[in-house]
């Protein structure tokens, strides 16, 4: 009976472990790539 519920358990935790991670890397790449957009576009207007 434990191994049942030991089989189960760590593929849901892992799927889910998985899918916070590429919702959080997401996250931190949108965030990085807003900044270096608003970065470039305000190295552009402080050129002219």
């Amino acid at each position: 009976m434990a191994m049942k519920q030991r089989n189960k358990s760590p593929i849901r935790s892992f799927g889910r472990r998985c899918s916070l991670l590429v919702k959080e890397q997401r996250a931190r790449f949108y965030i990085l790539r807003r900044c270096v957009v608003m970065l470039v576009c305000w190295q552009d207007s402080a050129d002219h």
